[in-house]
């Protein structure tokens, strides 16, 4: 059975079409880079996964389940969801923890009695994700990359089989996006891992682990697949509409603009 399973996706609001014929099927011990540049349409796609946006055509499967046929609520638990949207919503009084066990009820907020049990297990989620020691702070005072950390444990509270993560690197010096990365992969190496998808438009973000990519232009699947068998010279000048060259060193991948890019 299919993690996610998308068929012949459309989406149009008002007389835009955002999302044109989009399939894609993510399986068991698959994780996925969706890749494309601003505006390309990545962040819809991921509202209608989520449920959060409805297609104007195609079907929607989330662990066997069709959307439409579904209690939605219950499958939302299944997802973790990890977006800068979600964070402008966090309210920046309540403490790190008190975050993590909100995802419990797919809240923003506490907004019934949480038992004992529940803070525990909240802490070590946290402690998980190498946030133990800010578990009692307010996210206000939180750097970006501990207020991540927190929204990682927040997502992984209710054991999603899948967690989703919208460009979560934004705003991360380098080496906080290394350590957070790199939290990510040992996340990977658990037995009861989730199939993660990390949305981006920079493939220095494509770690090992992240073995599929899809990349994402004007609403359309450009190229689904293998990670070497897409990011590719080709398909990334046409990705970002301009000559581009692809370094692989280490298993990681760079992206250059060639001189004739610069040059323009």
């Amino acid at each position: 059975m299919a993690v996610i399973d998308l068929v012949g996706i459309r989406f149009v609001r008002g007389e835009h079409t955002l999302l044109s014929d989009v399939s894609w099927t993510i399986d068991p011990g698959q994780h996925w880079a969706l890749l494309g540049a601003n505006g390309s349409g990545k962040t819809t796609l991921l509202k209608i996964i989520t449920g959060y946006e409805w297609p104007s055509d195609g079907l929607v499967y989330v662990l066997g389940e069709k959307f439409g046929e579904c209690n939605l609520p219950e499958l939302r638990k299944t997802i973790g969801w990890v977006s800068s949207v979600l964070q402008q919503d966090i309210p920046e009084r309540d403490s790190a923890l008190s975050i993590v066990v909100s995802g419990l009820e797919a809240s923003l907020g506490l907004y019934r009695e949480f038992s004992e049990e529940e803070f525990r297990r909240g802490r070590r989620i946290l402690e998980s994700v190498g946030g133990g020691s800010i578990a009692d702070r307010k996210f206000q005072t939180l750097s970006q990359g501990e207020r991540q950390r927190v929204l990682i444990a927040r997502a992984m509270i209710n054991n999603p089989k899948v967690l989703i993560l919208d460009e979560p690197c934004s705003g991360l010096d380098p080496a906080s996006r290394e350590n957070f990365l790199n939290d990510l992969a040992r996340l990977t190496r658990c037995s009861d891992a989730p199939a993660i998808v990390l949305v981006t438009h920079h493939i220095e973000e494509i770690q090992p682990w992240i073995n599929h990519v899809m990349v994402i232009k004007n609403g359309r699947s450009l190229a689904s697949g293998e990670t070497s068998k897409i990011l590719t010279d080709t398909i990334l000048s046409r990705t970002f509409e301009c000559p581009c060259r692809v370094d692989r060193i280490n298993n990681r991948y760079f992206l250059r603009l060639t001189d004739d890019a610069v040059s323009d």
